[in-house]
């Protein structure tokens, strides 16, 4: 049987949307889906939606955010295979277990632009610089339901522009196969476009040396190439962003249905942490963003 996804729940209307999220892809992936509430953290306030009554003061309400939440998923996903479970220990560790043991980790994410910060506060901040396997954050009110951009004026009924998957590239961030590989087999499953962006400096000139010039283009061109030939179906195209890349993927994550971005292994005084351009686009992303551990 293949590896779970895992949700993180906190009743959260961050974490409800992750759960919808994390259902869709894992009925996507043709693989289980487990619900997961970490830590002794009581739960957050949430309305239930599987027609339950809201439980008392004093009833275990981590249990019954577990069974209302698979009740419902259950209802709109009837081929889904469900579990869920309490997780003892640190929220942080507990996550970091469960991981380990799962194809995805997905968690409800605010945003760092806004003062409530990550689900749980930085416990999900802590989970995306420790886990060995790919993160998604998903907000609250995005729309997750496919890789579609509403119908706008002018457009046929019925009719919709595909969302793209968008793939940060850092060419500093060699070998990528990775987060190569997640991109063009999310966008692959998800029968949408992958759109590349990368940052792109001025390219020096060859010294006395003779030493040739770096070719970001090139280069690019070069790390696609096997992608493109292994998934072609799949129609990509590739951005140049002057300097980093963090700002134009927050920009590309409007019309984006995924946002893929890497993260190295970068131990600081206070243990791991995320890299200056994924922190970024956390920070702002209107989309899904899914944080991949690069081998």
């Amino acid at each position: 049987m293949s590896r779970p996804v895992t949700v993180g729940l906190d009743g959260s209307p961050e974490s409800i949307a992750a759960a919808h999220w994390a259902a869709r892809e894992a009925s996507l992936l043709a693989a289980p889906l487990h619900l997961v509430h970490a830590g002794d953290q009581p739960p957050h306030a949430y309305v239930p939606f599987a027609g339950e009554a809201v439980p008392p003061p004093g009833a275990d309400r981590s249990a019954h955010l577990l069974r209302e939440v698979e009740t419902a998923l259950g209802r709109d996903h009837p081929r889904l295979r469900i579990t869920s479970q309490r997780l003892a220990g640190r929220p942080a560790t507990a996550l970091v277990a469960a991981a380990r043991e799962s194809e995805l980790l997905v968690l409800g994410s605010r945003g760092l632009g806004r003062a409530a910060g990550y689900l749980l506060g930085s416990v999900a901040s802590a989970v995306v610089a420790r886990t060995p396997r790919p993160v998604v954050l998903v907000r609250a009110g995005t729309e997750t339901a496919d890789g579609h951009r509403p119908d706008s004026p002018g457009t046929p009924f019925g009719a919709a522009a595909l969302r793209d998957v968008v793939l940060g590239l850092e060419l500093h961030d060699l070998p990528a196969h990775t987060l190569l590989a997640f991109a063009f087999e999310a966008a692959a499953r998800h029968s949408v476009p992958l759109r590349v962006v990368h940052g792109w400096k001025p390219e020096p000139r060859a010294g006395a040396g003779g030493e040739p010039e770096v070719r970001t283009e090139e280069t690019v061109a070069a790390m696609l190439r096997p992608w493109r030939d292994k998934f072609p179906g799949v129609e990509v195209t590739d951005e140049a962003a002057i300097g980093s890349a963090g700002a134009h993927l927050v920009d590309s994550s409007r019309d984006a249905s995924l946002v893929v971005v890497g993260r190295r292994n970068r131990p600081g005084p206070l243990g791991p942490h995320i890299g200056p351009v994924t922190q970024q686009v956390l920070q702002g992303s209107e989309a899904p963003v899914v944080v991949v551990p690069l081998s």
